[in-house]
């Protein structure tokens, strides 16, 4: 019996729900027109009166309602991530001028019920954290991911129901509850395999298919060459750095300083403090496995790969404050659930792997001192993993229907993907019989959702038959290497204070800065009016303006600075700013070198200064100001 049909034989409905997030995080003009629910279908499809799952979904509502005969379902990667985490990437998506966006938190992710183990990615954050061997460190992220394990089983969860064919079924219900005829399915990393076995096994469900960084056969999916395409993408970087003038100049000989940090890390260590909410220690320590997957992170990311240049020479200064807000960003690509990545991985993909040629593919590439650990410890998770599974088997899923589609496809490939390199892109576009393959050569991972990749997808669901527009993105060769930066430590801490708004802490500092605004029009007025004032009158107001002139010219220029770097590249503020803006920082060490002159001017004068007290609110403000860049880590 087709599988479409069988998913069509079972009970499923659907559960409206009030927003996922909490009040006022998403503006009330974009929340008004998003559906919020809960697909309820059987844990196990082929029980369908068996025990119920809660699907959890957003429909971003076409802005013209004429337009949503066109939905878009996106499918997120991982396997683990939530779909409607990504929902920043579409409130203003091109696409839903005309298309309802459909998100979705697949079985065993995100908001979906039952939770799985949302908190593994943090034990793993906890374990990379420690000085340890990578021996200590794949012993125990075993027994973290089997002690998640056991509690699904405790659960009455039937993890074997967690898998891609189930994921498709959801999918088919889903649309079929919508009533959407047809939808474009946009699927990212993973996402693009669940797509494939969705279109494969629905055919009639879909319009045309977005495949982002594909993974053509996810039974070998990153590990089998993982290592190699990790050096491949460093080697690009490593060769554009070397022809472009700027970045080799400040950073000469990339390639061998890279292979220097590993020997050096591989002796010594370096340990940093992180805030204790991100890890509980409050101390991070960088081992040579933590620093080569922080390099393999970063390639994933366009901005991340202009920075890395930089970002590999603060490893060789140990800058220990930019290595500490680098945890912060590290600590995001954790954010898994890593039960079901293990519940798809460990069935799908890694019975079909050897550790033994994932170690000798390593060996390839002596300089990086053996396998990625991160990636090795799964090949010891999944051994476990399958070897207490009860109803363990091996699952291969047929694929065989998608040369036969006559759909339009559309794949993109970044040229700096360190996980799903441009030759799978070229593979799985071979697969159907009307695909098209888009190149990103200055991307990594998903480049899709660049301000390009939107402007090709829009034009593609506008028009699937045709081929879109993409020499914009093709023609883009050259990596904007973040050159001559000012390395600072309070920028990042300022940054972070802006991006939280959090109105108590911020409160103090506003009013101060009213305070000084007022003092400098004030006093600036009193100095060229009233000239038969005293000297140390004249003197307290004339350094008063001058500090707070520097005070409010320093505090309000770092904020504008950081907000046109945000749109440089947000990633430079974990180091600092360009060196376009260093006059910012004399400012600021002329206001704080002004106002203790002046509260030293004030104490020595302090009974010939005429309204004493007013002055006092005056300094005290100015005080406040230096407290806050204390605070930041600027003084």
């Amino acid at each position: 019996m087709p599988a479409y049909l069988l998913s069509q034989t079972t009970a499923f409905k659907f559960e409206k729900t009030k927003s996922f997030f909490p009040e006022g995080r998403i503006p009330k003009e974009y929340n008004a027109k998003i559906d919020w629910g809960y697909l309820i279908v059987p844990e196990n499809w082929d029980i369908p009166d068996g025990k119920a799952i809660k699907i959890a979904t957003a429909i971003l509502k076409s802005t013209q309602k004429r337009y949503a005969s066109n939905p878009v379902v996106f499918i997120s990667g991982g396997p683990g991530a939530s779909g409607i985490n990504s929902i920043w990437n579409f409130l203003s998506h091109p696409l839903r001028e005309k298309s309802d966006i459909v998100l979705i938190d697949f079985r065993g992710t995100g908001f979906s019920f039952p939770k799985f183990c949302p908190e593994l990615g943090n034990e793993f954050l906890e374990i990379l954290s420690k000085n340890q061997n990578r021996t200590e460190d794949e012993q125990q992220k075993v027994v973290a991911a089997m002690a998640c394990k056991q509690d699904l089983i405790n659960r009455g969860i039937d993890i074997n129901a967690y898998n891609s064919k189930s994921i498709a079924k959801d999918l088919n219900a889903f649309k079929n509850v919508l009533k959407y005829d047809k939808w474009n399915v946009y699927g990212v990393s993973y996402g693009t395999y669940i797509a494939q076995v969705y279109v494969n096994d629905f055919p009639q469900d879909v319009k045309s298919l977005i495949l982002d960084s594909s993974i053509p056969d996810i039974s070998e999916y990153y590990y089998k060459h993982s290592n190699t395409n990790y050096i491949n993408s460093l080697k690009k970087v490593f060769e554009l750095c070397k022809n472009d003038p700027d970045c080799n100049k400040q950073y000469p000989n990339l390639e061998e300083t890279f292979y220097e940090i590993i020997e050096k890390l591989n002796k010594n260590p370096i340990t940093v403090k992180v805030e204790k909410k991100i890890l509980p220690s409050g101390m991070f320590t960088y081992n040579v496995e933590d620093f080569k997957i922080c390099i393999q992170q970063c390639l994933y990311n366009k901005k991340l790969i202009e920075v890395l240049p930089l970002l590999i020479n603060e490893f060789k200064k140990e800058n220990t404050h930019t290595l500490s807000s680098l945890v912060k960003a590290f600590s995001g690509s954790l954010r898994l659930d890593y039960g079901a990545f293990y519940c798809v991985t460990c069935n799908e993909a890694f019975p079909y792997n050897s550790i033994l040629e994932f170690e000798k593919s390593a060996l390839q590439y002596k300089k990086l001192k053996g396998s990625l650990s991160f990636y090795k410890s799964d090949f010891m998770v999944c051994d476990k993993w399958n070897l207490e599974s009860n109803k363990f088997c091996k699952v291969s899923n047929d694929l065989s229907h998608l040369s036969a589609l006559a759909l339009p496809v559309l794949v993109f490939s970044g040229g700096f993907d360190p996980i799903t390199p441009v030759s799978n892109g070229k593979i799985t576009v071979e697969k159907f019989t009307n695909g098209f393959l888009v190149k990103a050569p200055t991307s990594g991972h998903g480049p899709s959702f660049s301000k390009n990749g939107r402007e090709i997808i829009d034009e593609f669901i506008r028009n699937p038959n045709q081929h879109p527009h993409v020499a914009a993105m093709e023609s883009e060769s050259k990596v904007n290497f973040v050159t001559n930066i000012k390395t600072s430590n309070g920028i990042s801490n300022l940054a972070n204070s802006l991006n939280e708004l959090n109105f108590l802490f911020l409160s103090p500092l506003a009013l101060a800065l009213i305070i000084l605004v007022i003092s400098i029009l004030c006093f600036s007025y009193s100095l060229i009016k009233s000239k038969k004032d005293t000297w140390p009158n004249r003197w307290t107001r004339l350094l008063i303006v001058l500090s707070s002139l520097f005070a409010v010219f320093s505090l309000l220029g770092f904020c504008l600075a950081i907000n046109d770097t945000t749109h440089q590249n947000f990633y430079i503020l974990v180091f600092g700013l360009p060196e376009k803006y260093s006059y910012l920082f004399i400012a600021q060490w002329s206001f704080v070198i002004l106002t203790i002159v002046t509260i030293l001017h004030f104490m020595i004068n302090f009974r010939k200064i005429s309204n004493a007290s007013v002055i006092t609110v005056i300094l005290f403000s100015l005080i406040l100001i230096a407290t806050y860049f204390q605070y930041w880590e600027f003084i």
